[in-house]
């Protein structure tokens, strides 16, 4: 069985919290720094409980992290509309905050997307080559005679990140079909927050604010 590396994920999710430090504390939940705190509370164990084959509770608390994530991602950028009419935030601050916030939603759903997709990154370390899921990646199609055909193919934490970039920039996910409601809507919401973030900077940029 290969194990997938998990550093990938790792980077995303404390880049995340990162990046929250960028935001002023109007627009988070307590201070700004309380996500970053939160998501090594709750990382440390889940990686630990990985090693030691705790799965069950390495996934619970995978699945944890990105919902409270997710949920600062949005108070965030509902704070920064919210706030838009009453010109709280300087230009400089307004156009730092919606950039961090549209990098956080790309880094947010794809680990949503890698921690569902097909049972999740241990499910899919337990089989030969990745056949099935919510999403058709064209390695899933290709016909074995093909030279470009990679036997045992999997998806890793890059190929998600993929394509939640593509869906923020392109509000579709491109190369790769969806399959699974689930799946769906969740893209559907990471289009509407990337959708959200964008006429900001363009309202900015264009200096009707």
């Amino acid at each position: 069985m290969q194990t997938e590396p998990r550093w990938s994920a790792v980077l995303a999710v404390i880049a995340v919290g990162l990046l929250y430090l960028m935001l002023p504390e109007r627009l988070t939940l307590g201070p700004n720094w309380t996500l970053l705190v939160l998501i090594f509370v709750l990382l440390i164990p889940s990686l630990i409980t990985h090693r030691t084959g705790n799965i069950r509770l390495a996934s619970l608390l995978g699945l944890t992290l990105s919902s409270f994530t997710t949920l600062a991602l949005l108070w965030a950028l509902g704070s920064l509309i919210v706030g838009l009419p009453k010109h709280r935030e300087s230009p400089a601050i307004l156009l730092q905050a919606a950039a961090a916030l549209w990098i956080s939603n790309i880094l947010v759903f794809a680990s949503w997307y890698w921690r569902l997709d097909a049972g999740g990154p241990h499910a899919r370390d337990l089989r030969e080559a990745h056949t099935e899921g919510a999403f058709l990646f064209p390695q899933m199609i290709m016909p074995p005679g093909k030279k470009a055909a990679v036997r045992g193919w999997k998806p890793g934490f890059v190929d998600y990140l993929f394509l939640a970039f593509n869906t923020s920039t392109a509000f579709s996910p491109t190369d790769v079909p969806v399959l699974s409601r689930w799946a769906k809507l969740l893209m559907m919401v990471q289009s509407i927050i990337s959708l959200g973030t964008v006429v900001i900077l363009a309202a900015r940029a264009i200096n009707i604010l």
